[in-house]
């Protein structure tokens, strides 16, 4: 389960969701409050953090009135100390919250943690710009705040998109749907995460398929850079009825110091076909001898590999069967993560004290290899597809070389 819960918290990002109201009716169904001055309305996008869970970066918007007073709309926030929140955030029941600050201290923040800030000054006309701010006043107030999280469908750059979208008639919708670079879900993740490996590798586990659908500008926009691009090449009809650009103009008010994103993940796949195969030649040569000195290290890297695909198993288990997290659900790496593993713990701690198994721990064995084989051959069939061809290539390696080791420690003690 911690495994689990540091895969979540890597990709719960500081994001927002679509807000659920309580109590009050939607203010589109009310009369447009008119501000006694003229509104300025920017989109802030700030760059990654340091911290794993700033890596996707952060978006706001920011309201001005005429005297220069700025708000900036979050959404995104989180407690960790709030009542139940690991339990909700492990069923994929989180609970995030948008709110209003002063500008001048989020700006004071971001500078802090050396993070880039750009402002983007949006040509709103002044009923459009009062619109918006009346909605993003609304959603802030305490009865309105809270909104189920989502770290693809519902996060903080979503959010702002939606709202900024509503403002607009659905122009931004209209000019980023069904356009694509063919990036995913998967794709932007792994990424983002690249900076901190350890995590990247964690959170590509625990992606199923549904990660790896084609994502449009529309969709990708989860991604606030991404959002950052679609708002600068949207257009807009002006108050003459020709277009004219959504952003009147840019500004870089800091300068990021933490390091950028590639443009890709690293391909994984001949590392780790190269990396399993050598491992798992070491592990049957190692089988081979008679010595304690080989023994031991076979049987307690047999150990830690068996009890992490069986404690990865049983977690990939949990997110489809018992949590809400359906970017989890149907994972193909359940054929390389057995759960069965977990019955293969005994036959190698036997091992590692010299003695002989039990013989139904052969079938257990190649069951577990049969399983990871069958996920390399649904490669070539329509409905499975998900991007996990270089860990196939790894398990598949470990699990055969472990299979074959087992007999052969099986045999030597047999012998003696």
């Amino acid at each position: 389960m911690r495994v689990c819960l540091a895969v979540l918290c890597a990709l719960a990002v500081a994001h927002g969701a679509n807000a659920q109201s309580s109590g009050e009716s939607d203010p589109t169904q009310s009369p447009i409050t008119h501000h006694p001055s003229p509104l300025s309305v920017s989109l802030l996008t700030v760059g990654p953090g340091p911290i794993f869970f700033e890596r996707f970066g952060h978006n706001a918007i920011v309201v001005r009135d005429a005297d220069g007073e700025a708000v900036a709309y979050n959404y995104g926030i989180f407690d960790f100390a709030e009542g139940d929140f690991l339990a909700n955030f492990a069923r994929g029941q989180m609970r995030y919250r948008i709110v209003a600050g002063e500008l001048a201290d989020d700006l004071a923040m971001y500078r802090a943690e050396r993070r880039e800030i750009v402002e983007q000054r949006l040509d709103l006309s002044p009923e459009q710009a009062a619109a918006l701010a009346q909605f993003l006043e609304w959603n802030a107030r305490p009865e309105n705040a809270l909104y189920r999280y989502d770290y693809f469908l519902a996060n903080c750059s979503t959010r702002v998109r939606d709202a900024l979208d509503r403002a607009l008639g659905g122009a931004l919708h209209a000019q980023s749907e069904g356009r694509s670079r063919g990036y995913t879900y998967r794709l932007d993740a792994l990424r983002l995460m690249a900076p901190q490996p350890a995590l990247m590798l964690l959170i590509d586990l625990g992606l199923g398929p549904f990660a790896d659908q084609r994502l449009d500008y529309w969709q990708e926009s989860f991604v606030p850079e991404t959002l950052r691009h679609v708002v600068g090449n949207a257009q807009i009809a002006g108050a003459d009825g020709t277009t004219k650009p959504l952003v009147a103009g840019s500004q870089t008010l800091a300068a990021g110091e933490v390091e950028e994103p590639p443009a890709l993940p690293p391909d994984l796949r001949w590392p780790f076909l190269i990396g399993g195969v050598a491992l798992g030649l070491a592990l049957f040569w190692l089988a081979g001898r008679r010595s304690a000195a080989a023994r031991v290290p076979l049987a307690l890297f047999a150990i830690v590999f068996e009890l992490f695909c069986a404690v990865g198993g049983f977690a990939l288990l949990f997110l489809w069967f018992g949590s809400e997290h359906v970017s989890a659900w149907r994972n193909e790496n359940l054929l390389l993560l057995s759960p069965l593993c977990l019955l293969l713990l005994p036959t190698w701690i036997a091992a590692l004290r010299g003695r002989p198994a039990r013989r139904w721990a052969h079938a257990v064995a190649w069951l577990v290899v049969l399983g990871a084989a069958f996920a390399l051959f649904s490669k070539i069939l329509p409905w499975f597809v998900q991007e996990n061809l270089h860990w196939i290539v790894l398990f598949l390696s470990l699990h055969l070389a472990l299979a074959l080791a087992r007999g052969r420690v099986a045999a030597t003690a047999s012998i003696r």
